[in-house]
């Protein structure tokens, strides 16, 4: 079966890798353009493409596949390399570029994605951060036929994967990459029998998992600490969640419900104590216990390394 691969973050480097494991003929590579990136904001390669430059394999990097739109010479070259390949199935994973009917509609299998949620919950860009946000209990991977909408397509497999309490974006992107790459070559392996099942998405339960951006990253300390908690879980990698202190962006990394202490009395974001083994800060309805931190331009440390070079004295308040 002849593959061809659209995808550009460290997710999809993961289906990529297994689908080369397991035998498959990549042709061709579909990923974003060369982005800066680091202290230096110089031109890095996306996971995808340093994979498929390692292995021998071809890599198309358009900025758009739009025959009509901005860049349609990008996208007619792209068409040309696509065609040449000559793919059986195309399979795309967190790509970033819309797929427009021609590329649809080009290979004899159709496209196929891999998607990290249990569909139609957490349709859109950003699943993995907003199942943690919203205190799912479970997520998953399910691959899906791609059609015009926005994860709307058929589902062809879906496996399920329990959210821990302590799983951070980061933590639970790692198993549901795992868990994408191999549910992609099993889904493959079953096409190639003509044995896939295809199964309407429900109407019921849809959501969306809107884009992260930045601004959200500013914790809201007159929030329940269970939703301050799962925030900051959730944007752990990235973007990270924030809050003020000293007239400077503080990073809260990791932060747990303290449910020994409820606090009362004080405004939200108020230190209430700090010792080595958190700090504990007073939320709308009860205390979190921030363990990990970051000063603007510092390290992430623990809470004990942390103290150990700046005091945070009890009635400090974060936020203002």
């Amino acid at each position: 079966m002849r593959v061809v691969f659209a995808g550009t973050p460290e997710f999809a480097r993961v289906a990529l890798e297994r689908l080369h494991a397991a035998g498959f003929t990549l042709p061709l590579v579909l990923t974003q353009p060369d982005r800066p990136a680091g202290r230096g904001m110089k031109l890095q390669a996306s996971p995808v493409k340093q994979f498929a430059l390692a292995h021998g394999i071809a890599v198309a990097q358009p900025m758009s596949l739009r025959l009509d739109g901005k860049y349609p010479q990008e996208a007619a070259a792209a068409r040309s390399a696509m065609e040449a390949a000559q793919p059986d199935v195309i399979v795309v994973a967190a790509y970033g570029l819309i797929l427009p009917p021609w590329v649809l509609a080009l290979p004899r299998l159709g496209c196929l994605n891999i998607h990290a949620s249990l569909l139609p919950r957490w349709r859109g860009a950003a699943p993995i951060h907003r199942a943690i946000e919203a205190g799912d209990a479970e997520t998953g991977v399910t691959i899906m036929q791609m059609d015009a909408g926005l994860d709307t397509g058929d589902m062809l497999l879906v496996e399920r994967l329990p959210i821990a309490d302590s799983d951070t974006t980061g933590s639970l992107h790692d198993r549901l990459a795992v868990l994408g790459g191999r549910l992609i070559v099993e889904a493959l392996e079953i096409a190639a029998c003509g044995g896939l099942t295809r199964t309407p998405q429900p109407a019921e339960g849809v959501s969306y998992a809107h884009k992260i951006e930045k601004a959200e990253a500013q914790l809201d300390w007159s929030q329940p600490a269970q939703t301050v908690a799962r925030r900051i879980r959730a944007f752990n990698p990235n973007p990270g969640a924030a809050t003020l202190w000293q007239g400077e962006a503080l990073k809260i990394w990791q932060a747990r419900v303290d449910a020994g202490m409820q606090g009362s009395g004080h405004t939200p974001g108020t230190v209430l104590a700090a010792q080595a083994d958190g700090i504990q800060v007073q939320c709308g309805q009860g205390v979190v216990c921030v363990t990990e931190l970051q000063r603007a331009g510092g390290k992430r440390l623990s809470a004990a390394d942390f103290l150990r070079g700046q005091a945070l004295p009890a009635g400090t308040v974060l936020g203002v």
